[in-house]
């Protein structure tokens, strides 16, 4: 049996980082850790082949070798899946689909002969069974939660890591918060199932054999979501392991802004190796936290938080949000004073949406408050707003103005790299220099330095790190390669705020 594992493209989003992509010399941020968990599920004398649209093309000698195609994708991917999948569609190809965007919409995409949804683990099974007897079935789906200790290791044979920025694991699913905008819970329930110790270090061993990674992405949804397990097993394996490989890769992670709280998890993070942190802010509005049960946000001083992160080592993403309910016209200079107060270079900001398997959803459904289809960028919103559509991109429109500006990124990555780097690590991260970071210096410097309209401010960074920080001339360098990147993310909002101004 011939099975292509196909991955849909990544639309140009914050995440996405298409245009930093181009500066370092890779194609994609990530590879599809889900496919390549797939792989090792599958029996194995099966024939497997990756394809990942972010890093290559489709070809027609591809999919004609393939007995069956497996699709797999996040509601942000539905536009290229939906192309994806017609492309296979006219090989007469039998489509398998499965991952979070068809465990929510599966209805909408008929052209797939089979979905197999949920937790692979416990449905995939089920299907790889009916096909060797012949009698596969349309739908495989399930209310329960996989046993992630019993999970395989990825099959990293069936891409060229190096072509990535990063390698990806995952520790743990589920998240114990409810924010009403996340569909984590729905996805994988509110009590966090953790791998052990073992399989991670195994799965970062197997990444170091594979290539030569930038960085490594923990990406759970909550990393700290069991804090007694990572304290007490994870965390002390994960500083065994870089004592033992002395230029291992930093790693980076999603968690709560309740790690500010806990002084002994913020040393052992440090410790293991995590620098780069995403915490979800969305909003300095105490009402609108509360409105979307963000209960760990409320009843303290986020600013305060932030900062103290970025003092004991950490480089904070911050993710925030517009378009609540309860949001008055404020909310826009107040989230502009938060992210340039805070020193928060890298800052995403959404309009509000309410995706499909969130109670949210189900909410403003009962409300008749939905618009369809669902568009997930970064840009765009799914809901009938209390607020004026206009005031609200309108107001939108003032926070990418101001956050994106140069002379704004310039400010808020000095106040950031004049504090941090002051930490002290027993193991800090050494990285080996190569060639490759060479040539990665100069399209820096070609990009952002020369051809980037921010460039002034991208000198005035590099030329201030060297005098007063000189130990932080890399991270200087990444802002400066973002100043480039959240320009182009500027201009591509800008076109649909056009657009959007027009048809009102």
């Amino acid at each position: 049996m011939n099975i292509l594992l196909l991955y849909p493209e990544m639309p140009d989003t914050f995440w996405a980082m298409k245009h930093l992509m181009k500066i370092i010399s890779k194609k994609s941020s990530y590879p599809p850790l889900g496919l390549l968990t797939i792989s090792r599920l599958l029996p194995n004398d099966w024939e497997k082949k990756l394809v990942d649209l972010n890093v290559t093309n489709l070809s027609p000698a591809d999919v004609e070798w393939a007995d069956y195609v497996f699709i797999s994708a996040m509601n942000v991917q539905a536009e290229y899946a939906k192309k994806a999948i017609e492309y296979c569609k006219k090989f007469n190809k039998k489509v398998v689909a499965g991952g979070p965007l068809f465990t929510h919409e599966f209805e909408k995409f008929s052209e797939v002969d089979h979905f197999v949804l949920n937790e692979a683990e416990i449905t995939l099974p089920i299907f790889i069974k009916d096909i060797t007897e012949g009698k596969p079935q349309r739908y495989y789906t399930t209310g329960e939660f996989a046993d992630v200790t019993q999970s395989p290791l990825p099959d990293w044979n069936l891409i060229d890591l190096n072509k990535y920025a990063y390698a990806i694991v995952q520790y743990s699913r589920g998240c114990p918060y409810r924010c009403d905008f996340c569909d984590v819970t729905t996805l994988f329930g509110r009590k966090p199932r953790t791998k052990t110790s073992n399989q991670i270090i195994d799965e970062l061993n197997l990444i170091l054999a594979s290539g030569n990674p930038g960085m490594i992405l923990f990406a759970d949804d909550n990393l700290i979501g069991n804090r007694r397990d990572l304290k007490n097993n994870l965390l002390p394996a994960l500083i065994d392991w870089r004592r033992r490989n002395k230029n291992a890769p930093g790693f980076a992670t999603q968690v709560t802004i309740n790690l500010a709280d806990d002084e002994e998890m913020m040393k052992l993070m440090i410790e293991a190796g995590f620098r780069h942190i995403f915490v979800g802010i969305e909003s300095v509005s105490e009402e609108s936290l509360e409105d979307c049960k963000k209960t760990q946000n409320l009843r303290r001083d986020l600013l305060e938080n932030v900062k103290l992160l970025q003092q004991k080592g950490y480089i904070v993403t911050g993710g925030f949000i517009v378009g609540f309910d309860s949001d008055k016209e404020s909310i826009f200079q107040e989230q502009i004073e938060f992210i340039q107060n805070s020193g928060i270079v890298m800052a995403t900001v959404n309009i509000l949406k309410a995706p499909p398997g969130t109670d949210l959803n189900i909410k403003l459904k009962l409300e008749d408050r939905l618009i369809e289809p669902f568009d997930f960028d970064e840009n765009m919103t799914n809901i009938i707003t209390k607020m004026d559509k206009m005031v609200l991109y309108n107001g939108y429109k003032k926070i990418l103005d101001n956050i994106y500006n140069p002379q704004k990124i310039y400010n808020r990555a000095s106040q950031f790299l004049s504090y941090y780097g002051n930490h002290r690590a027993e193991n800090p991260i050494r990285k080996e220099f190569a060639f490759n970071d060479l040539v990665t210096l100069f399209k820096i410097i070609y990009f952002s330095g020369i051809m980037g309209k921010g460039r002034l401010y991208f000198w005035r960074l590099f030329i201030r790190t060297i005098f007063v920080n000189r130990k932080n001339i890399v991270h200087a360098l990444l802002f400066g390669a973002l100043i480039f990147q959240f320009q182009r993310l500027h201009e591509k909002f800008m076109l649909s705020y056009y657009q959007i101004s027009e048809s009102l």
